[in-house]
């Protein structure tokens, strides 16, 4: 059995939600935050690569801190108590809705021997979606903790979480679940 070595995937939690459905998807983000953060101080006390992909926001700028003060509102700033990059934590930003298209992420994942992600973030539907696809073309391993995933519709999030896992081969389940997945990691020096 091949070794697992995971990174961990949060794709879109820095928003400003300013769209038709954002305040609804601003409260269901704010319900899988603390998941996702649970899941991100276990990688970061492993040394296990984390990595924020965000939309631009015409910023077109790598840096999480000008693209957080231009999210912050109302409905970000609960969330951003909550989950945000560290500064061991990678970031990249991406053009359109996979984390693959237009990024460097498929080779820094190369560069960091990852085999296996862990997608979290918003919206399930869509951006989770969409890179879940282009990583499994990639031949990772998927884990989808489907507490740490929200669409606007609860409805979509299901059928995105059973494509994920009936067409991706995705392993879904809860966010509790995925510790035994990180215990097994291992990096070699």
């Amino acid at each position: 059995m091949n070794q697992i070595r995971p990174a961990l995937l949060i794709i879109d939690m820095i928003n400003n939600f300013d769209f038709t459905h954002g305040p609804i998807l601003a409260q269901k983000t704010l319900n899988i935050a603390g998941p996702i953060k649970k899941i991100k101080d276990q990688f970061n006390q492993q040394q296990l690569p984390v990595i924020f992909i965000n939309d631009h926001y015409n910023l077109w700028q790598a840096d999480y801190n000008r693209i957080i003060e231009y999210c912050r509102n109302q409905y970000s700033e609960p969330i951003y108590k909550k989950v945000l990059p560290g500064e061991n934590d990678y970031f990249l930003i991406k053009p359109k809705h996979s984390a693959f298209y237009g990024t460097a992420l498929n080779t820094l994942l190369h560069q960091l021997k990852v085999n296996t992600l862990i997608l979290t973030g918003i919206a399930g539907n869509i951006c989770v979606l969409f890179t879940a696809n282009d990583a499994y073309m990639r031949e990772y391993k998927l884990l989808i903790p489907n507490d740490c995933i929200a669409s606007a519709d609860d409805q979509d999030n299901q059928y995105a979480l059973m494509m994920m896992r009936n067409v991706l081969k995705a392993e879904v389940t809860s966010s509790q679940n995925i510790q035994h997945y990180i215990m097994q990691s291992a990096y070699p020096s």
